[in-house]
Formats: C-alpha cells, structure tokens, sequence
C-alpha cells in the first residue's frame, strides 16, 4: 500500500529514486481507476515508488505543482520533480511509460 505524502514529508518519501506521487479524490471516477493499476506497477517495476495524496485532504502539494485537474501523476527522480502527467492511462501504455521513465533515471 503506497504511503501518504503530506507537506512535511514529501521531500523526504521523494528523495531517491523514481517516485510517482499520485493525486487523486475518491469522488474522482478516473483516479479510482489509475490508483490500483500504480499500485500493481509498483510491485511489477523495480526501482518505482508510488506515493498518494489526497487532494481533497490537503491542497498544498497540488497547489505547488500547479496542478489543475486529477487524476495527475507527479514523476520524481532524486527528490527532483521532472514531469507531471494528467489523466488516467491504460494499464499496458502506463507501464511502458514507467519503464521508459526508470530506464532515464538508471542512465544518468
């Protein structure tokens, strides 16, 4: 089960590594589907972490990355947020994307 992130510790729960925080609402029909497919990725891709934040919750971490709809992806590689992405993704098309998102964070 992914963790939490809240303001106070999201640096640290994105400090190494590859980390897909996942903001979401549980009104929110497209996060339902896109939290358990993460979920799944995370125990199928090495290296990939996955964390949740609830907007509805807190605002503030949304607020920081500019976030204007969910569900979004916000992709972190060494504590370094590099890419945001909206919407929710056929599970076979997520993975690729992932895999592809890990392959750049173990070349550099």
């Amino acid at each position: 089960m992914p963790q939490t992130a809240t303001a106070e510790n999201l640096a640290e729960l994105t400090a190494t590594g590859t980390v897909v925080l996942d903001l979401w609402a549980p009104w929110c029909g497209p996060c339902r589907i896109l939290s358990p497919m993460l979920e799944e990725l995370e125990g199928e891709l090495p290296g990939l972490t996955v964390i949740k934040q609830n907007v509805d919750d807190d605002k503030s971490i949304a607020e920081k990355y500019g976030v204007q709809s969910i569900p979004t992806m916000v992709i972190f590689q060494n504590g370094k947020a590099v890419e945001k992405v909206h919407g929710a993704y056929p599970k076979d098309k997520l993975k690729r994307y992932l895999t592809g998102v890990l392959a750049r964070n173990q070349s550099k």
